[in-house]
């Protein structure tokens, strides 16, 4: 009878594959990860009659505490919070099943460092989850979960333990023995089921709200008979949780006491990574499908051994562990920029910047790859994952991967080389110089776990409490200064000691007039000159010094200075200097004073800077404007009209060497070396004391160049970002493309000229204006990511930022002259009764709380409450309580019993409050309104 119900369950759900888990390593590889997945799904859809929900996007929705969706309940908060509007989709589910994308990296839960170290942490990873929302509870969650594994999965029992909340006495909640029970029913022996204590088995959303325990249940991947109880919850990676069932029974006040929830709730979240591993009969999780054909992909596109699994010191050249870090960081690129997270500067963009910047090291480092293998992993990613995540089809984009990886290539490259020359000469057993790190990490935009990776790889350790206070500093300096009674900068303020030795010695004060060698350009941009200078002396520690090494940070005194010194009540100007014939090396320029009419460079020497040292300055300027864009486009379009001849040779690298304004040449290129010259022969440029080079363009290149500039037809630059203070870098497409990306610019400028017209016209109507509101919030996404010339995103962005505002003004005074009509009629009708209860006509909620105010103001002593029904059936609810009725009379309780009257929910505080709630009970809240008002009168 038992075997024909379990056929009979198999058939029902309609399973197509069959495997067992075999109890030795080595057996059957089992089922895929997409038949893991599916299987999930579908149990609890037809099986158990959950409604299948699609995955959220990683980028949270509402809720700003976050960065990335990083476990299945984030998009059901609202539910366990309370909040969900009881109209919604949202608020009629009750049983749910999904496979979520998660994304753990920055914030509260962050593996971004422990990814590639060991075999199962991930950025990326998948939460199988089904929800009960008021319906099921704990007898049912264990049964579905237990005829899940043990008979769907056919996962032995032997090897299966679970966990219960075994109490606290301290918060006065007894053992979790009803839960104890149902696992003991299923027929799960009493020697693997297990009590522990809060840490372990009781669950939190946050500091207050719902709570409750919960019971996990763990695999032991040895078996064989033996009890592992002894393992469970200890860390060991032989015994790993799988399922984690969380029952909502409580919620945590803010006086810390647990009050029972009026409805329990069921979350589960199983790791799919794990699951799979598990029926794979696997110990590593990227030995499974679901990263075994990037793995190989990786292989197939970079030059290192295949990946073999290995860790710790047994991975020699941390080959295998960067397998892991690319294999898993690209997963998390492709979701997070198909759900439209971008590597950027700040919040979740900023965490993804690193984890893209983090994957590009380890691929050209470590796997030795050519540019461009992260992105051509992108197909394998979606090919993995795409039947499950369907807009991973549709929106994974390889360009953001590849223009992001060379960005930071070349200052990746820069980076290697001066950590390498700052290491070579460091005493044997020393801290690497913080101030060096901080160089990195301010001018280059490199991230600091990056930083302690690759000292670590060399045996060496970041000096982190200098780091620390080196960032400290800055952000003193950034948020004003030091305070009054604090010393000042003692590399940029010269002792009287020093001062008078420079005198005596004859050193000649810094001529700053090249400060004011600035003037208006012919678009209205600041333009700078750059300066040639020479070192005079550099000052560190309260001493003047010839030499400074690497890694230290000093004062540079120079002979002249196009930076302005902090005087006057102006701040000093920013920017870097270079030394001549070294241009990639950036020493940033922090900080400028002025001191006994020496000015002082607040620097940090990346490399060893002597007295004599010529050195070229650049002031920082803003971003890129407009008219710099355009000029740039103009003077390519001008050579491209000029259709100048490309001329290539191959010449000696000593003689390269030569060529005056190349940049610099070092071992990277091989001899002979090839020298690509635009409009001027390639001769022509390596004669001896020629400028010729210094007229165009010349570069060592080995690529497959147009032989004139005609042939590129036309350029347009799409795209123009910092790279480091002072350093732009822009994208630009030719040919075809250009005259593409014109037309889109030219289509959209009418788009937005037509709501400009429109916005100009008296608008009444505040959906009206609303809608144009709206029209304007769309132009602005589709501006911002069109393939369209920059200078004119720039443009129409600035256009539609000030409509955006027109817009949000005109709404905001229509809103309120509609309040002041709707509370003058009001005021009449009541004139100066204590409670005022009606029911008036607002387009929103917010008209709604603008006429309780107009009325309350000019009517002190009255409290209001008012009712607005809309055509979809909702009733919105306003009201405010005169302040000499508080604390007797509370808005916030008024609401509550006024809304929950029409079956919906409110909050606020004792003065004012809002909600809403179903027509149908309109009239009865009217009463209710009023009783509720003169019981507290």
């Amino acid at each position: 009878m038992a075997a024909a119900a379990r056929l009979r369950r198999r058939l029902l759900l309609a399973v197509p594959w069959c495997w067992r888990c075999s109890p030795r390593r080595g057996g059957a590889a089992g089922p895929s990860a997409g038949q893991v997945r599916a299987a999930f799904l579908r149990f609890f859809e037809e099986r158990h009659g959950h409604r299948r929900l699609p995955s959220a996007p990683v980028r949270p929705r509402g809720d700003p505490r976050l960065l990335f969706v990083n476990a299945g309940m984030n998009q059901f908060k609202p539910i366990f919070l309370g909040t969900v509007h009881p109209r919604s989709e949202l608020a009629q589910h009750r049983r749910v099943v999904n496979s979520q994308k998660c994304v753990r990296a920055g914030g509260k839960h962050n593996d971004l460092d422990d990814v590639g170290r060991d075999t199962y942490h991930h950025t990326f990873f998948e939460m199988l989850g089904n929800w009960s929302f008021g319906d099921y509870f704990k007898e049912e969650a264990c049964s579905m979960a237990w005829e899940l594994l043990t008979e769907v999965y056919e996962i032995p029992r032997d090897r299966l333990y679970v966990t219960y909340f075994g109490g606290d006495a301290s918060l006065g909640l007894s053992a979790d023995e009803e839960c104890r029970d149902v696992w003991l029913r299923l027929g799960v022996p009493a020697s693997h089921v297990l009590p522990f204590p809060l840490k372990d088995n009781f669950w939190e959303m946050g500091d207050t709200g719902p709570c409750g325990p919960c019971t996990e249940i763990h695999y032991d991947h040895v078996g064989g008979g033996r009890n592992a109880a002894a393992l469970v919850n200890q860390g060991n990676p032989d015994v790993v949780e799988i399922w984690n069932l969380v029952f909502m029974q409580y919620s945590r006040e803010v006086e810390g006491n647990l009050l029972p929830l009026p409805q329990h709730h069921v979350d589960t979240g199983m790791g799919l990574e794990r699951l799979v591993t598990v029926l794979q009969n696997k110990r590593s999780n990227y030995d499974t499908d679901l990263f075994t054909p990037i793995l190989d992909a990786i292989h197939k596109g970079c030059r290192a051994p295949r990946y073999q699994g290995l860790v710790g010191d047994a991975d020699v050249g941390r080959v295998n562990m960067a397998y892991r870090v690319v294999a898993d960081h690209v997963r998390t690129l492709c979701v997070c920029i198909t759900d439209g997270i971008y590597p950027g500067f700040t919040g979740a963009e900023l965490v993804l910047r690193r984890i893209l910047r983090r994957a590009v090291r380890f691929c050209s480092e470590v796997l030795q790859a050519p540019p461009g293998l992260l992105a051509s992993l992108v197909p394998t990613v979606v090919e993995v994952l795409g039947d499950a995540y369907p807009e991973l089809t549709r929106n994974a984009n390889q360009d953001i991967i590849n223009d992001n990886e060379a960005a930071f290539l070349s200052s990746l490259e820069r980076g290697r080389r001066i950590i390498e020359r700052t290491v070579q000469q460091m005493e044997p057993s020393t801290n690497f110089p913080a101030e060096v790190a901080w160089s990195l990490y301010g001018s280059l935009g490199f991230p600091l776990d990056l930083i302690d990776l690759m000292l670590e790889e060399k045996g060496i350790s970041l000096d982190s409490a200098a780091f620390n206070e080196l960032a400290l500093e800055d952000a003193k300096r950034k948020a004003g200064g030091l305070q009054a009674g604090q010393p000042g900068n003692t590399n940029t303020h010269l002792d009287v000691h020093s001062l008078a030795w420079l005198q005596r010695s004859n050193v000649p004060a810094t001529d700053d007039s090249p400060k004011y060698a600035y003037r208006l350009g012919q678009h209205g941009q600041y333009e700078f000159s750059p300066c040639q200078a020479t070192i005079l002396m550099l000052y560190r520690d309260q001493s003047l010094h010839k030499e400074v090494g690497a890694g230290q940070r000093c004062g540079v005194i120079l002979d002249r200075t196009n930076f302005y010194a902090e005087q006057g009540g102006q701040d000093s100007d920013q920017g870097y200097m270079i030394r001549l014939g070294q241009q990639d090396v950036l020493f940033p320029v922090e900080s400028v004073r002025l001191c006994g009419g020496y000015v002082i460079h607040e620097v940090t020497a990346v490399e060893a800077l002597r007295a004599g040292d010529q050195v070229q300055l650049f002031v920082d300027e803003g971003h890129v404007t407009v008219e710099q864009l355009q000029q740039v486009e103009q003077v390519v379009q001008d050579l491209i009209q000029k259709n100048e001849v490309v001329h290539m040779a191959e010449v000696p690298l000593t003689q390269a060497r030569r060529v005056q304004g190349l940049r610099a040449v070092d071992e990277g290129y091989p001899d002979p070396v090839r020298i690509v010259s635009l409009g001027v022969p390639v001769e022509n440029v390596l004669t001896c004391d020629s400028e010729a080079a210094m007229q165009t363009s010349v570069e060592l290149c080995c690529g497959t160049h147009l032989l004139q500039t005609g042939s590129v037809e036309d350029l347009a630059i799409i795209s123009e970002r910092q790279l480091v203070k002072g350093i732009s870098r822009v994208i630009a497409v030719t040919g075809g493309q250009a005259k593409e990306a014109r037309e889109v610019g030219q289509c959209l400028a009418t788009e937005v000229d037509s709501v400009s017209l429109r916005m100009k016209q008296r608008i009444t109507s505040i959906p009206e204006m609303q809608n144009l509101s709206k029209e304007v919030g769309q132009l602005t996404k589709v501006v911002a990511n069109a393939a369209m010339p920059q200078w004119q995103r720039k443009e129409l962005q600035t256009i539609l930022k000030a409509l955006q505002r027109t817009a949000n003004t005109a709404v905001k005074k229509l809103e309120l002259q509609q309040a002041e009509k709707a509370a003058q009629i009001l005021l009449a009708k009541y004139s100066n009764q204590p409670i005022i209860i009606d029911t008036v006509p607002a387009d929103s909620l917010s008209i709604l709380m603008k006429v309780v105010n107009q009325l309350c103001d000019k009517s002190p002593g009255t409290s209001v409450l008012l009712l607005s029904p809309q055509a979809s059936g909702e009733v919105l609810c306003a009201c405010q309580v005169s302040k000499n009725c508080v604390p007797t009379f509370s808005a916030a309780d008024w609401a509550v019993a006024v809304c929950t009257q029409m079956e919906g929910k409110a909050g606020g505080s004792p003065i004012v409050a809002k909600g809403s709630g179903n027509a149908r009970g309109m009239q009865g809240a009217l009463t209710t309104a009023l009783e509720f008002a003169q019981s507290k009168l």
